[in-house]
């Protein structure tokens, strides 16, 4: 190997593999900046051209994230995502019909705010209602985790890759959720199961202590003007307006305000994620220009669907599951049945995220907040859960693809 093609090599490996951990060994670099110093060596080395580079950045997918950020802050700010979070685990409910509604919720949720934003909103309140009422805290905090991801499957606008399929296979809002919405109903089933046979004991305890009465503050200006927009945006989704443009425009009437000053909202923005996005774009094109990715792909004349499934799985719990998107992306394309590829692939990269607690970062932010009021979700622990639902749950998710139309 030419000694350039090693250097690009090296620069891939080391980027992806930053990226897939988090971190680099011995360096304070993020998944953000890690990106951006792999693009822009991708660039300087010439393993892809400036130009390449900068129209290998899909705008319409950094500016749907930047829209369903700017809502989801005006959501959270507002009181809104805490006021369902308390009044969901505050039910005086059976153990197993608490975890089913806690579930439903979160998944319901997470369909229509992403799912990173409704583990970090629901998480505190979860376990300080859990935790008072003498309950078990591990099977509700597994439950949240997977049912948010389960929850993201079904639409366009419920986890960012999902963003990134819709616009580039351009499947509209209503035919990607009529074709997802089985699968995630399913799944959330199956996970609830999964749960209740693997802590039996645990989930048959009544709570020994009532709930707390809620601490909440809401504005409810705020909320009105919040609702206003998710509603705005639903409907311009339902109208087949184009995603990306849906989600900026929705968030006009929350953009012009007395009260709320623009910093304010603005330095809530997760500017790294979008940096992040910006800069990933450019490493998985050059994993395309430079031809690393060909030895890989297999022929896409016989790709079976139960093959993309499984090997999406095994990608996006290797790399993440945004990246393994954007690397899948040019084979997909050569599909000739493309449609249910695009569909399979959402699916199958959103269900990976439920195997282990690296596999998604709606899983990290429950720990990680759990870890906080000093609860310890572990590695272990929570593979013991994830392992059997991520299997069931994609097996069924191929099942359901797979049927004749």
């Amino acid at each position: 190997m030419p000694w350039l093609q090693l250097l690009w090599l090296t620069i891939l490996l080391l980027t992806l593999g930053g990226v897939a951990f988090g971190q680099l060994p011995k360096l304070a670099m993020n998944r953000a900046t890690i990106c951006l110093v792999g693009a822009t060596l991708l660039v300087q080395s010439g393993a892809i051209t400036y130009h390449e580079a900068l129209q290998a950045i899909d705008l319409h997918t950094i500016t749907l994230l930047l829209a369903m950020m700017i809502l989801n802050i005006h959501l959270r700010m507002a009181g809104f995502f805490s006021w369902v979070a308390y009044h969901t685990t505050a039910s005086q409910l059976h153990p197993r019909l608490l975890l089913a509604l806690l579930m439903l919720v979160s998944a319901t949720l997470s369909a229509l705010f992403l799912n990173d934003t409704i583990v970090l909103a629901f998480t505190p309140l979860v376990l300080e209602v859990v935790l008072m009422a003498g309950l078990p805290p591990i099977p509700f905090l597994i439950g949240l985790a997977t049912a948010a991801n389960i929850g993201s499957v079904a639409t366009l606008i419920g986890n960012p890759q999902n963003m990134l399929i819709g616009i580039a296979s351009q499947i509209p809002f209503i035919p990607f959720l009529l074709a997802l919405t089985p699968v995630a109903l399913g799944s959330l089933a199956i996970a609830w199961l999964i749960l209740v046979i693997l802590y039996p004991k645990q989930l048959q305890q009544q709570p020994t202590t009532p709930p707390p009465p809620a601490p909440l503050s809401m504005h409810h200006t705020l909320l009105r003007k919040s609702l206003l927009a998710t509603l705005l945006l639903l409907a311009a989704l339902l109208s087949g307006m184009p995603v990306a443009l849906a989600a900026i425009s929705a968030t006009i009437p929350l953009l012009i305000t007395r009260r709320w000053k623009a910093d304010e909202i603005l330095q809530e923005v997760d500017w790294p994620v979008l940096l992040f996005f910006a800069a990933l774009f450019i490493v998985t094109r050059a994993v395309e220009t430079t031809g690393f990715s060909q030895p890989f792909l297999p022929d896409p004349h016989n790709l079976q669907l139960p093959t993309l499934a499984w090997g999406s799985l095994l990608l996006s719990n290797l790399v993440s599951n945004v990246p393994a998107v954007l690397l899948l992306k040019p084979l997909v394309n050569q599909l000739s049945w493309s449609h249910t590829a695009w569909l399979t692939l959402a699916m199958a990269t959103t269900l990976a995220g439920n195997l282990t607690l690296l596999g998604s970062v709606a899983n990290l932010i429950v720990a990680e907040s759990a870890r906080k009021q000093g609860v310890t979700l572990g590695f272990w622990p929570y593979l013991r859960a994830g392992l059997p639902i991520t299997l069931a749950t994609l097996l069924w998710g191929i099942y359901w693809l797979s049927r004749p139309a």
